[in-house]
């Protein structure tokens, strides 16, 4: 694959480092061609700012679909994010059904929990319709809250590999081809990642650090994207796109007043030479 062509479909927050002004830049940094269909348009991201506008972009989804359609515009791979309602993951399968080559990825960050909880507006319904768009991911995803939803499996934060193994298990039997299971911690002072594709399981352990950061779960999925696409196995893009992230938390947390972002913008260097 030469040049490929992804299309990445989530929110543009203005201002925020993250979704995609954060999807955007890192896919191209990694020499692919991204293409967007933003889903709304906010001010600012929704943590931490306040009096933010939001332009809902939904019912704009489907003409913007016929129109690539007609142009016999397909992608090699569709990458989604944070998605706002249960009508906009409906519109998104239709679009990953419809415009995806034959042999292009699903690529499914499932952005609507953290920490044990949905984000704000976010419901069982919406949970549902979420377990529809990753039943038919090549990858999927997930932090292990947003893995326990999808699942119906308790929430923990102290675990051992069986049950990790038992959430990653039900996801491939929710339809998911492969997963990418993020902050899987098995000792302290250390996280991973968990790559289950094609029935072999492999875990990644990096250094864990506290200070967190707004926009990190977007930064690892653009990151792992781009390095996917480029020709890397899902555990050597599950690698980098950590290390990338790690980086980028470290960088943020040499500025005291950057608390609505991770600074990626200065670690993409160090992504173009991992690749």
């Amino acid at each position: 694959m030469a040049y490929p062509k992804i299309l990445t479909i989530q929110d543009i927050s203005c201002v925020g480092q993250c979704s995609l002004t954060v999807a955007l830049p890192i896919i191209s940094a990694c020499g692919v061609e991204t293409c967007i269909l933003p889903s709304a348009i906010l001010s600012t991201h929704t943590a931490g700012f306040s009096g933010f506008t939001f332009h809902d972009l939904t019912d704009d989804m489907p003409a913007i679909r016929e129109h690539w359609e007609k142009e016999n515009i397909k992608f090699d791979g569709i990458y989604t994010g944070y998605l706002g309602s249960i009508k906009q993951i409906d519109y998104v399968i239709n679009i990953i059904k419809t415009l995806n080559k034959a042999d292009a990825k699903a690529i499914i960050d499932p952005a609507m929990a953290d920490n044990g909880k949905l984000y704000p507006l976010f419901d069982q319904k919406y949970v549902n319709a979420m377990k529809g768009l990753c039943a038919i991911a090549d990858y999927v995803v997930p932090n292990i809250t947003e893995a326990c939803f999808l699942t119906d499996t308790e929430y923990k934060t102290e675990y051992d590999r069986a049950y990790i193994d038992c959430i990653v298990e039900k996801l491939i039997a929710l339809g998911a081809k492969n997963v990418i299971l993020t902050g899987v911690s098995y000792r302290q002072g250390y996280t991973g990642i968990v790559v289950f594709e094609n029935g072999e399981y492999k875990y990644y352990e990096h250094e864990f650090l506290p200070n967190s950061c707004h926009g990190t779960g977007d930064i690892y999925a653009s990151a792992f994207t781009g390095a996917l696409v480029r020709g890397k196995t899902a555990f050597e893009a599950a690698k980098i796109a950590a290390d990338y992230t790690v980086e980028c938390i470290r960088q943020t947390a040499e500025e005291e007043n950057h608390w609505y972002g991770a600074k990626f913008e200065p670690a993409l260097k160090l992504l173009t030479q991992m690749l």
